[in-house]
C-alpha cells in the first residue's frame, strides 16, 4: 500500500498543479456551475477518452492523460459544489478553493485506502479502458440521480459516485504515468511478500 500511496500522491500533485494554475488564470469561475453542468463536463471528457481508446487516433493532438486529469479536477469541483452549493458569482478565493481541494482529496485518499484494503488492490489488474467504462457508468448513475432531485432508494448518493470517479481516474493516471508493467510487478511483489 505504501507504493500506491506514493503513486497516488504523485499523480494528485500533477492534478493539483493544473488546478492551481487554472485558478490563477480564471479564478474559481467554476463556482457558477450547477451540479448537472459539472456532471456533463465529466461526461464529455470520459466520452472523448472512450472515443480515443476505440479509434486509436487523436486529431486534436491531446491524449487521454490530460482528460483523466480533467476528470479528477472536475470530480473534486463537483464535490465542492455539492458541499457549498453553486453560486451566481465567484464567491471564494483561489486559496480557499485550494484548501477545499486538499480537504476533498484527503477524504478521497482515505476511501481509496479503505477499498484497497478490502479489494486487495484489484484495480492494478484492470485495464485503463475499464476505468473509462466505470466512470461512464457512474456518470449515467449520477444523471439518473440528478433527474430524481438527488433522491435514491437504496443507492449511494451523487457525492459517493463523484468520489469513485475521482479514484478511478487516479488509478488510470497511475497506470498511464508509471506504466502497466511496473504496476503489475509491484502488485505481484507485494503479494509475494505477504
Amino acid at each position: 500500500m505504501d507504493v500506491t500511496n506514493k503513486q497516488f500522491d504523485e499523480v494528485i500533485a500533477i492534478c493539483r498543479d493544473i488546478f492551481q494554475k487554472k485558478l490563477q488564470d480564471y479564478g474559481a469561475s467554476w463556482r457558477i456551475l450547477r451540479p448537472e453542468s459539472v456532471t456533463d463536463q465529466i461526461f464529455i471528457k470520459t466520452n472523448r477518452i472512450r472515443s480515443l481508446e476505440t479509434k486509436k487516433e487523436s486529431r486534436v493532438g491531446e491524449g487521454i492523460f490530460p482528460e483523466f486529469v480533467g476528470i479528477v479536477n472536475y470530480g473534486i469541483i463537483g464535490l465542492i459544489q455539492l458541499e457549498l452549493g453553486y453560486s451566481d458569482t465567484v464567491d471564494i478565493t483561489p486559496e480557499e478553493a485550494l484548501t477545499l481541494y486538499d480537504q476533498i482529496i484527503a477524504k478521497t485518499k482515505e476511501l481509496m485506502n479503505a477499498k484497497n484494503h478490502d479489494y486487495d488492490e484489484a484495480w492494478r489488474k484492470m485495464r485503463v479502458s475499464s476505468y473509462t467504462d466505470l466512470i461512464l457508468m457512474k456518470i449515467y448513475r449520477i444523471k439518473e440521480i440528478e433527474s430524481h432531485q438527488g433522491k435514491t432508494l437504496v443507492s449511494e448518493g451523487i457525492d459517493a459516485n463523484y468520489m469513485d470517479i475521482v479514484n478511478y481516474a487516479i488509478f488510470a493516471l497511475i497506470k498511464l504515468h508509471f506504466g502497466e508493467k511496473e504496476n503489475e510487478t509491484e502488485g505481484s511483489s507485494r503479494q509475494n511478500s505477504n
